[in-house]
């Protein structure tokens, strides 16, 4: 099989594993707490963030999605309260997400849940491997 094929096949199984864990982390956050990773991932982010907020398109791309993408993602998260629209101190013409109380409380709920199921997806592993796992995601670019 050449470099090329090998590679194909990689990204191709890469693909099909990711779909298959943010399934299941999907269904195991969203049973429990209400949001699907997607949101999870907007909340890490945020909450991560300098006084908890991120211009839109800043958001966007720490996502990997499109700046409208994340608008209709947000959309229903501030519905719910879990981020809210904030004004930048600096620009008055820059809009900021921020993450709230609520979404604190479920970002903190959340976590835990998803460390709990993240150790049973990768239970298989020593904890060599899911090093080596690690830092091979993280080579890729």
């Amino acid at each position: 099989m050449s470099t090329s094929s090998t590679s194909a096949s990689v990204v191709k199984s890469l693909w099909r594993k990711t779909a298959d864990v943010s399934r299941k982390l999907d269904n195991s956050l969203g049973a429990v707490h209400g949001i699907g990773l997607t949101e999870y991932m907007v909340l890490d982010i945020l909450a991560q963030a300098p006084q908890g907020a991120l211009r839109r398109i800043d958001l966007a791309e720490e996502l990997g999605r499109t700046a409208s993408g994340v608008t209709r993602l947000l959309k229903p998260m501030e519905k719910i309260g879990l981020v809210s629209k904030a004004s930048s101190e600096r620009d008055a013409r820059v809009s900021l997400v921020q993450i709230t109380a609520a979404g604190e409380t479920i970002y903190s709920d959340a976590t835990a849940s998803l460390k709990q199921k993240s150790s049973s997806l990768l239970g298989g592993l020593t904890e060599e491997q899911t090093d080596t796992l690690l830092s091979m995601l993280r080579s890729i670019s």
